[in-house]
């Protein structure tokens, strides 16, 4: 079921938590008139001249390297990558007196040269970061770094922000006397960027851009899909295994089918049956039915029981009946439960909130007798039986069901006639076995204009 719609849309964020990310924007160092005054463009430091003491150029900058953990909302910048004649060398920040727009100053006339060794946690900046793919936490869009900034904090040179802007990456290619001169009006704040993990870098496996996942974790699942979509193969990889299992599953829900085809064919056969069987069911069989069959065998061989077991048994009915699209996450309860008995059903069931609109329930003997509202669960007291909650027949109409082969025309019909927001799916016996929400039928009528696409037709 839908968690959200893909793309820039606004999230359903509490008071709370946009007073916090408020404040948070607010505390952001590219904010201050100091900072944005005194940033420096990483592409204008390479290629600049370094110079001593006296003023006497030794070398040129190549690039400029940094910190990056979890511990740093700016990373500081640890040295700097010069030429001195034929050979490389790593000059600490230590040495450095002054990084201006078109220029580094040594603190003295000794110069203390190294070969450079990356150490855990350490980036080249132009080199791993600059024309890379980066994610735009509050923008939820994946951004391209047409340069990098850095600034003055304290003590120390601190990355501050990146730009993405198309005027940079002009001026980039334009007269060097240009290439220096940075754009903050139009920069994003660092605080904002979350970067990826090894795949930027040709250093050691140690390395991690950013290893603290919370402005992950601020995003919903339709902005997770939509930059799992948008990123290059490597870049999608290295953002898939920052999440979590049900993270990930929730946002390739979300995803568009032909992405979501794709991406399952890149990951390892076990991490792919790891993610769909995380998913919810109908969503996990429609994942499985646009893939081969050699290539769905292969994945549902690797989930285990009895999660394969029922992912088959979907897959056995016809794609266009009630059967193939329905989910087989239901809430049961029986006619002698409380309210408050059913209440804390429902509440174990709360990572499956999306594909419960009711609760289906049961007499003595397991028949059907009722599909009860979530809206009784908050109008009726915690200690009164479902018996006599269901006492009133005209606000408790018999369950609306069809069989597992009904085809997905008679389901609509069925939806709209009784403007119910969902039907049970029962066997031959009237044994529930599925619910068919409103929405999925809009996606079995519309398979290449439905809940995926729809939204994204309205940007």
């Amino acid at each position: 079921m839908p968690r959200s719609s893909p793309g820039k849309v606004s999230s359903a964020l509490s008071p709370a938590s946009l007073a916090r990310r408020s404040q948070a924007r607010s505390q952001r160092l590219t904010t201050t008139r100091e900072v944005r005054r005194a940033i420096v463009s990483v592409a204008g430091l390479v290629g600049a001249p370094v110079r001593n003491q006296v003023g006497q150029q030794i070398g040129r900058v190549i690039d400029v390297v940094a910190r990056m953990h979890a511990g740093d909302r700016y990373p500081p910048i640890t040295g700097v990558l010069i030429r001195v004649g034929w050979r490389t060398s790593f000059l600490s920040v230590t040495s450095v007196g002054a990084i201006a727009h078109r220029s580094v100053s040594l603190k003295s006339s000794r110069l203390d040269l190294r070969d450079f060794l990356r150490r855990p946690g350490e980036v080249i900046l132009a080199k791993d970061v600059l024309d890379h793919q980066l994610i735009d936490i509050d923008g939820r869009q994946v951004i391209r770094a047409a340069d990098l900034y850095l600034a003055p904090v304290g003590a120390d040179f601190r990355l501050v922000g990146v730009d993405v802007s198309l005027a940079t990456l002009l001026r980039r290619l334009g007269p060097r006397l240009l290439r220096g001169r940075p754009t903050p009006d139009r920069v994003i704040d660092w605080d904002a960027i979350s970067p990826f993990g090894d795949t930027l870098t040709s250093g050691p496996s140690s390395v991690r851009l950013r290893t603290s996942d919370d402005s992950l974790r601020r995003l919903l699942p339709g902005d997770l899909a939509v930059l799992l979509e948008d990123l290059g193969r490597s870049e999608r990889h290295a953002l898939l295994a920052r999440l979590d299992r049900e993270t990930a599953a929730d946002a390739l829900e979300e995803m568009d089918p032909d992405e979501l085809e794709a991406l399952l064919r890149e990951v390892e056969p076990r991490r792919a049956a790891e993610l769909v069987s995380a998913m919810e069911p109908d969503e996990a069989v429609d994942a499985l039915r646009d893939l081969s069959p050699i290539e769905r065998e292969d994945i549902l061989a690797l989930i285990p029981e009895p999660t394969r077991q029922g992912l088959a048994e979907l897959l056995a009915y016809p794609e266009r009946t009630a059967g193939g699209f329905m989910t087989t996450v239901l809430a049961r309860a029986h006619t002698d439960d409380t309210i408050g008995d059913v209440q804390r059903l429902v509440a174990e069931l709360g990572e499956h909130r999306q594909e419960i609109d009711a609760i289906l329930i049961l007499d003595r003997e397991e028949r059907l007798v009722a599909d009860l509202s979530l809206f009784d669960l908050i109008v009726h007291p915690v200690s009164e039986r479902i018996d006599s909650v269901l006492q009133d027949e005209h606000d408790h109409p018999p369950p609306l069901t069809v069989l597992p082969g009904a085809p997905v025309a008679e389901v609509a019909e069925q939806l709209l006639r009784t403007r119910r927001p969902s039907v049970l799916v029962v066997d031959e016996t009237g044994q529930p076995v599925g619910r068919i929400l409103a929405d999925d039928v809009l996606d079995a009528l519309l398979p290449e204009r439905g809940r995926r696409h729809f939204p994204r037709l309205l940007q």
